[in-house]
């Protein structure tokens, strides 16, 4: 297995390729001098800059979407047409190509809570749900100067889930719901970063409601990229509201999300190579549906000091195998490199921690049992990663428990 460029775990498991990962011509040559027979795009930056198309001009087999519909993730404002053509549910939006004619529209208009966004890629952090007029108007000077559009949205209340599928254009094999923590502070508190942990099932979406948004959301969306000419082969990943209304699409992005991707994977029991494998070659129909560990898992991303904003690098990780040998923990290594036989850190998130175990408590026991046996100066977690989904399993055990009284 090889991997561009890859870190020091990845490292542990194949070879690592010193190319960057939006070098598409470097990696490209890689695929043909080593005859890679798949390659797989974890990064949005490379699938919206072409990447898959670059490909596919050499016959170089790939799994991900061409750069025309990866803009479902590249242009939210791309993504709102989408949604509009297909009938699918998401927030009502207006879009300004100017920060000053965003600014006007919301001096104008009555004090309500919004969201602003930036219509490009922000990795995970051109996002700010704002509660009063004055936080919409700071989010926008914020964004005034990244050359995007600028989208202002309702605010949507529910309860937020993550529901990822993988399509060929034609069928589609919906994954099972997560939950992600987007915020980077205890109780949802403070900027917004890529990720900070996430836990797989989520028990707000049961059977029927995923029926619901597989019907709804999912294949609809598939169906209107198709008929703009423009079909989606790859990963969908569906950020959703939870609303009164029904479940509505907040965002999507076109490949597996990080740490989302990590609590998934460590429960699937069938193979994703099977998977992918199908989806490329358009024959997802034949393949049959993958099979799921009846457990749980939760990821508690370990970043680095001052992530998300300004971070140093360099310090030694110490703990990677003690917390590795934990029955049920599995560490994901993100921002890490080799130093002189050394693990160091080398970005903002660094670690994500990944625990699983026959309950959603008892994983995330076991996630912060490994996450309390690895240290480095300066790196913290949040601490309430799966505490939702907790919560959410206690209430409904309540209530099974009324109606069986």
């Amino acid at each position: 297995m090889l991997i561009a460029p890859g870190n020091a775990g990845t490292a542990e498991i194949g070879q690592n390729l010193p190319i960057a990962a939006d070098d598409i011509m470097g990696l490209r040559s890689a695929a043909e001098k080593h005859a890679v027979d798949l390659t797989v795009v974890g990064p949005e930056v490379p699938l919206v800059a072409g990447i898959v198309d670059a490909f596919q001009e050499r016959k170089l087999r790939i799994f991900g979407p061409t750069a025309d519909a990866a803009r479902l993730e590249g242009s939210k404002a791309f993504c709102k047409k989408v949604l509009h053509r297909g009938d699918v549910p998401t927030a009502a939006h207006r879009e300004f190509r100017r920060a000053a004619e965003a600014r006007e529209y919301l001096l104008a208009r009555e004090e309500t809570p919004l969201v602003v966004k930036a219509d490009g890629l922000a990795a995970g952090k051109g996002v700010f749900v704002c509660s009063t007029r004055d936080e919409a108007v700071a989010a926008v000077d914020a964004l005034a100067d990244n050359g995007c559009s600028i989208l202002i949205e309702e605010r949507l209340d529910g309860v937020e889930v993550s529901v990822m599928a993988i399509t060929d254009g034609r069928t589609i094999v919906t994954l099972p719901p997560l939950q992600d923590h987007k915020a980077a502070y205890d109780g949802d508190q403070g900027p917004n970063t890529g990720g900070m942990g996430a836990y797989c099932p989520a028990p707000f979406v049961d059977a029927a409601m995923l029926a619901e948004i597989e019907e709804q959301i999912l294949v609809p969306t598939i169906h209107a990229m198709k008929r703009g000419r423009t079909p989606f082969q790859g990963l969908l990943y569906a950020g959703l509201m939870l609303t009164a209304q029904g479940p509505k699409v907040l965002e999507f992005n076109v490949r597996f999300g990080d740490p989302e991707c990590q609590p998934l994977m460590v429960l699937l029991e069938s193979s994703l190579l099977e998977l992918l494998d199908a989806a490329v070659d358009c024959r997802l129909e034949d393949v049959a549906a993958p099979t799921w560990r009846a457990e749980a898992a939760v990821a508690v991303v370990m970043a680095a000091e001052g992530y998300p904003g300004a971070y140093p690098t360099g310090h030694p990780i110490r703990g990677l195998d003690e917390a590795a040998a934990i029955p049920g923990v599995q560490v994901f290594q993100a921002g890490t490199r080799a130093d002189n036989g050394k693990i160091v850190t080398a970005g903002g998130r660094v670690l994500a921690v990944t625990g699983t175990a026959a309950t959603l408590p008892q994983a995330k026991l076991q996630a912060y049992t490994g996450v309390r046996a690895i240290r480095w100066l300066g790196g913290w977690c949040r601490k309430d990663i799966a505490d939702k989904g907790i919560s959410r399993e206690r209430q409904l055990a309540s209530q099974a428990e009324e109606v069986g009284g």
